[in-house]
């Protein structure tokens, strides 16, 4: 039985290091990215929802009324 009491205390005293060594890190800028934003205007942007939406013009809301009247006939 104290070896469970033994081996929670190493435990906690184990996982206050790390919390330790991570806030540590954190404020000392271990995870900083300084590089990507240099280099971030050699990517291409190929998103190919943006080229979609400038060419085809949005649909008018007639059609969307057709299709909700159509909807209301076939239900009855």
């Amino acid at each position: 039985m104290i070896v469970i009491f033994i081996l929670i205390g190493f435990s906690l005293i184990v996982a206050l290091i790390f919390l330790f060594l991570y806030i540590w890190s954190v404020k000392d800028g271990q995870f900083d990215d300084d590089y990507t934003p240099s280099v971030r205007i050699l990517f291409d942007d190929n998103n190919p929802n943006i080229e979609n939406e400038e060419k085809e013009p949005e649909k008018s809301d007639n059609t969307n009324q057709k299709n909700t009247e159509t909807n209301k006939i076939k239900d009855v």
